[in-house]
């Protein structure tokens, strides 16, 4: 198919994401080969009500597509033969072997806990096998956080991290707050806040500006709205919703702003074995450890979730039936996706209703982002998925 025919069929589904009623406010979508995007769009307002058009440098609040670069980042310190997988996170802060698992609630609503058979290991907070959950993702994450008053993980602070394992480190799958503590990991080995690594050592490289977890006057002006779809599918815009700025804490797992066209120079690198325009990245091999299923071999894998918080996110899954593992640090499909996606690509998402894959063996890849509450939107997900069965079905 002719690029004029692919852009015309890409744009519609754009279009008629926004278009239809109950649609996404906006969106912004891009797919990449491993030279360049061979498609970017954006459809759509920044917020609904006003006049502001959705545009391919409008800026998004990444959520969890920050953990990515987050894992790149501890890679790159495995590299270096600075840590290896298997340690214990504790050698790097402390503060984690503190950490106790969930082990009940007493008459009084008063959680019990006990210490944990083993230690959280690096591994463990790159694959979330660590115990460590998501208040919105579980209900007893969020019965302890409010015994304990213990804050919002999107605060972005410490003490929204110090909470509690909902099982055994390596007993299980459980997306958390894993990452978050991986960016402690990498500022205590580097001697300066997370966001610095990032910019020397993955955005400097790929030539990415417009991304960062405090943001500029310029990312500020172009930031999008989040939105509030209510039971009754009506959207509110909420445009004092953001996460803290200047960042109190540059969090690993879900802090970073930034547009999709700078996301994309992230993909590409992953496309071509770690490589950038302006340097490597990671070694090749590096990039293949990050895309091995390190569930399988625990006899594990990744699956949906349960809402606790319906404001933050519906429950649900991505391709249910489609077998899942998890790679560092992000999900893999075990089989084809009925979207045309092959077994063993990466992808993930972030809360505001952001999501990519990266398909190495075909060298494709591509990013749809929106900014909805909760996750999972009912627009904005199905269209994510006919997005990408487009690119694959006019490639």
């Amino acid at each position: 198919m002719t690029t004029t025919r692919m852009n015309t069929a890409l744009d519609a589904v754009l279009q008629q994401n926004v278009g239809r009623h109950g649609g996404s406010p906006g969106v912004v979508a891009m797919a990449t080969g491993r030279e360049r995007n061979f498609y970017e769009g954006a459809a759509g307002v920044r917020e609904l009500g006003k006049d502001g058009a959705m545009t391919t440098d409008t800026v998004l609040a990444l959520f969890s597509t920050t953990k990515a670069l987050a894992g790149v980042c501890l890679m790159q310190l495995v590299e270096e033969g600075l840590v290896r997988l298997d340690d214990p996170a504790g050698h790097y802060v402390p503060e984690i072997d503190e950490l106790q698992v969930l082990d009940g609630f007493d008459a009084d609503g008063q959680p019990r806990t006990r210490a944990p058979r083993r230690r959280i290991t690096l591994n463990d907070l790159m694959l979330h096998t660590s115990g460590l959950g998501y208040e919105f993702f579980s209900h007893d994450d969020l019965r302890f956080r409010t015994a304990r008053g213990i804050p919002t993980v999107v605060s972005s602070s410490l003490p929204s991290i110090r909470t509690v394992l909902l099982h055994d480190p390596g007993a299980a799958w459980t997306y958390g707050v894993n990452m978050d503590w991986a960016g402690l990991v990498i500022e205590n080995l580097r001697g300066r806040r997370l966001g610095e690594v990032m910019r020397e050592r993955v955005f400097e490289p790929l030539g990415m500006q417009d991304i960062a977890f405090t943001m500029n006057e310029s990312m500020a002006q172009r930031r999008a709205t989040i939105h509030d779809r209510a039971a009754d599918g009506r959207l509110t815009p909420l445009p004092d919703l953001a996460l803290p700025q200047p960042a109190v804490m540059d969090c690993g797992g879900h802090g970073l702003y930034g547009t999709v066209g700078e996301y994309m120079k992230f993909i590409r690198m992953m496309l071509n074995d770690g490589a950038g325009p302006h340097g490597r990245v990671l070694r090749p091999e590096t990039v293949a450890a990050l895309c091995q299923d390190g569930l399988a071999a625990m006899g594990l894998s990744a699956g949906g979730w349960t809402s606790s918080i319906p404001s933050l996110s519906n429950t649900g899954e991505f391709f249910p039936g489609t077998d899942k593992g998890w790679g560092h640090t992000f999900m893999l499909n075990r089989e084809a996706t009925p979207s045309g996606r092959p077994a063993g690509s990466p992808m993930w998402a972030g809360l505001a209703n952001c999501y990519y894959w990266i398909d190495r063996r075909n060298g494709i890849g591509g990013y749809w982002g929106t900014q909805i509450l909760p996750f999972q939107d009912t627009a904005s997900y199905p269209g994510f998925v006919e997005f990408e069965t487009a690119v694959y079905h006019h490639r």
